[in-house]
């Protein structure tokens, strides 16, 4: 088997090539910016754009249910809600402001 000499500088050129293409993937990340949401003021569009797992029906509910019950005292009332369970909520407790 016959070995290939290479310059030192050759392989610091691949290995710094391999690096910026590694850099380059990484700058191309793009960090979505979490969206918060009023409860009591958000429109329909406004919450079905910010709350995953909630289109517009159910937007539309919890704005009928803010409507009838004087708006939200807490966070886990949203419960209350059609549609709304559990893990809908656990998704965006960080995305709901009052």
């Amino acid at each position: 088997m016959k070995f290939i000499r290479l310059p030192l500088t050759a392989i610091f050129a691949v290995f710094l090539m391999l690096a910026q293409v590694h850099s380059a993937s990484a700058e191309d990340v793009v960090v979505q910016e979490q969206v918060q949401v009023n409860l009591n003021s958000a429109t329909v569009e406004e919450l079905s754009a910010a709350l995953e797992g909630v289109g517009p029906a159910k937007a539309e509910l919890i704005v009928q249910y803010r409507e009838a019950n004087g708006g939200f005292s807490s966070v886990e009332q949203l419960l209350e809600v059609k549609g709304i369970g559990m893990a809908t909520l656990d998704k965006n407790k960080d995305r709901i402001e009052l």
